[in-house]
C-alpha cells in the first residue's frame, strides 16, 4: 500500500483528487494540503510514498517546493499548466498530468509509481551489500569498491569508470568490462546497454530509452530492454 499525500490549493480541485486516490486499491490517502508550507509540515511528521502535487500555488509553487525537498517521495504533477512539463521532468517526477485528468490517465500515471514503488521495495532484489567489495587499480594504487557504493557502470574500451553514490568523479580502472560485470551480477545490477551496468536498487525513475539514477540518465538500448523489465518485474505498456 503507498501512503499518498495531495496538494492543491484549489477546494474543488482537492476533492477530486481524494476521490481518484480513494479509487485506486493500492492506494491510501494519508492527508491534503492547501499549500506547500502545510505539505511541508505533513512530511515532517507522516511516512509519504507518493505525492500528488499542483504546481501554481501561493507563497510558494509546486516546483519550488519540491526543489526544497532533501529526499523527495515519488511525485506526480497534476497541473492546469503544460508549460512547466520538461522542468518537471527534470525533477525526476513520475508523471505530468494535465487538468481535467481523466480517470483512465490518473489510473496509468499510479500504475507507473506503483510499479517504481514495488521496484524499490522489492524484496527478491539482492541488496549490493550481499556482495563482496573489491580493489582496483587506479594510478599505481589498490583503490578499494565497496560494492554498496556503486551507482552504475560505463565501459570504455580496456578500461571502466566506476561511478560511486559517495563520489562527484568516477574511479576510472584499467579492466574489462566483462571482469568488471562478473563481480556486479544479477540481479543486483542490471545490463542496460552494451557498454552500461546499473545498480537495479538505485534506480530511482524509468523512461523510454533510458534509467535515471538521481539526475544521470543511464541509456537503455532495445537489446537489453526485455531482459530489464525481467530483472525490474516491470510489465511493458
Amino acid at each position: 500500500m503507498m501512503r499518498c499525500l495531495a496538494v492543491d490549493d484549489e477546494k474543488l480541485v482537492l476533492d477530486l483528487l481524494v476521490d481518484n486516490i480513494r479509487q485506486v486499491p493500492y492506494l491510501t490517502l494519508v492527508k491534503t494540503a492547501r499549500n506547500a508550507m502545510e505539505a511541508i509540515e505533513i512530511l515532517q511528521n507522516e511516512h509519504i510514498d507518493l505525492l500528488f502535487l499542483d504546481i501554481q500555488m501561493p507563497r510558494l509553487s509546486g516546483l519550488q517546493f519540491l526543489k526544497s525537498l532533501p529526499d523527495p517521495p515519488l511525485v506526480i504533477l497534476v497541473t492546469a499548466y503544460d508549460k512547466y512539463a520538461l522542468e518537471g521532468f527534470e525533477l525526476n517526477v513520475v508523471d505530468y498530468l494535465l487538468k481535467p485528468v481523466s480517470m483512465e490517465r490518473f489510473l496509468k500515471a499510479c500504475n507507473r509509481a506503483h510499479e517504481l514503488f514495488e521496484l524499490k521495495h522489492k524484496t527478491s532484489v539482492a541488496a549490493p551489500a550481499t556482495l563482496p567489495d573489491f580493489f582496483v587499480n587506479v594510478e599505481y594504487a589498490l583503490v578499494k569498491i565497496v560494492v554498496a557504493d556503486v551507482a552504475w557502470v560505463e565501459g570504455l574500451k580496456d578500461y571502466v569508470k566506476i561511478y560511486l553514490s559517495s563520489a562527484d568523479k568516477p574511479v576510472i580502472t584499467r579492466m574489462t568490462f566483462k571482469a568488471l560485470e562478473e563481480k556486479l551480477p544479477e540481479p543486483a545490477f542490471a545490463r542496460t546497454h552494451k557498454s552500461y551496468l546499473a545498480a537495479v536498487q538505485k534506480i530511482t525513475a524509468i523512461k523510454r530509452d533510458f534509467v535515471m539514477i538521481g539526475a544521470a540518465e543511464i541509456p537503455v538500448s532495445e537489446h537489453y530492454k526485455d531482459n530489464l523489465r525481467k530483472i525490474l518485474n516491470i510489465t511493458p505498456d
